[in-house]
């Protein structure tokens, strides 16, 4: 297996920089990580997950779509889209790599989301292992396997370095612009981290955790729970859970006037908002308790439903740090999972 000697992580990282952007998490002053680029002296926050996915360099918060000039009684649409320029990401989780399989589902199925596939075609993930999953972690419910994350190339870091696997032909073609500065090493370090690995998560706060009682085909069991309404009652409608998910999707596109034209935008959305979804016959959902309902439903069975019994959840855990009142995706998981509709 490649190997990459741990002297020589600045070197391996400027190399990559001198063809394309490189992006990791650093630590921030907050004593929080976030993805920035790489500069010459950055830091890797090698033991620290990002506030915010990776699902940004594919799904941006707000971007541009379309520009509309006006003159006269002429109107001309000027599309923004430009090229994307290559860029690599460096240390993305298993989590959030398989959010990545969750939003190519969505955006490049037919019709294809063209600005989405864009930026998704000229990127290339390298995702770590994780070393030490944090308390709220709980990927292994849906079947990720946080010692080996998918992506264009894996990596681990063990106490010598790092250790890289190639999984794509993009992949390849970035260890391989690496070249003496990789060497072929046994891997057995490798397999014996995974253990160890696996060991820690075995005694995990939320080690036990199932989705049983979740899947495809029964909306009609849990659509009219009574525990919905005690679930929901403490939920503000914030929309934290979503803006930190690294599979939400849904977005709300709207036109501002510049005085000299009209700039579309789209932005992300939240099933949360008590306008999602307002229409001018009214509002399908009214109640805080409908909206809350939804969201986990979508995540929890709309989703495997309509998508090969793939959940839409990865465990990352950030909603359960992010969310103001502590209510969460585990804990509805908990109240409702294994049990019976009475």
């Amino acid at each position: 297996m490649k190997f990459l000697n741990k002297e020589t992580l600045s070197a391996f990282f400027a190399k990559i920089a001198e063809k394309e952007a490189l992006y990791l998490p650093q630590k921030q002053e907050n004593g929080k990580a976030a993805y920035k680029e790489w500069r010459e002296g950055a830091e890797y926050a090698r033991n620290l997950n990002t506030v915010r996915s990776a699902k940004d360099f594919f799904f941006p918060q707000t971007e541009n779509l379309m520009d509309f000039k006006m003159e006269g009684k002429n109107i001309t649409i000027e599309d923004t889209r430009k090229e994307c320029e290559d860029f690599v990401l460096f240390g993305v989780r298993a989590c959030d790599a398989r959010s990545f399989d969750i939003l190519d589902s969505v955006y490049l199925a037919n019709p294809v989301d063209t600005y989405y596939q864009n930026r998704r075609s000229h990127g290339t993930v390298i995702t770590v292992a994780c070393t030490r999953p944090g308390e709220s972690c709980f990927c292994h419910v849906f079947g990720i396997d946080a010692t080996d994350p998918a992506g264009d190339v894996t990596a681990w870091e063990t106490g010598e370095g790092f250790f890289f696997r190639a999984n794509t032909e993009k992949g390849e073609a970035l260890l391989a612009a690496a070249g003496d500065l990789l060497s072929e090493k046994d891997a057995a370090a490798v397999e014996e981290q995974r253990a160890a690995i696996k060991a820690v998560q075995a005694k995990m706060p939320l080690a036990t955790l199932t989705a049983e009682g979740f899947g495809g085909g029964l909306t009609k069991e849990l659509f009219d729970r009574p525990e919905w309404k005690t679930l929901s009652e403490a939920c503000l409608g914030c929309g934290s859970c979503t803006f930190h998910c690294p599979t939400c999707q849904c977005y709300d596109i709207r036109d501002f006037d510049t005085g000299h034209g009209i700039k579309r935008f789209r932005c992300w959305d939240s099933c949360m908002y008590s306008d999602f979804t307002k229409m001018s016959a009214g509002q399908p959902r009214p109640t805080q308790l409908e909206r809350f309902r939804q969201r986990f439903m979508h995540k929890l069975v709309y989703y495997p439903e309509n998508n090969g019994g793939v959940f839409g959840c990865v465990g990352c855990g950030r909603c359960l740090i992010g969310c103001p009142i502590s209510m969460n995706i585990v804990k509805v998981m908990k109240t409702l999972g294994g049990k019976s509709h009475e």
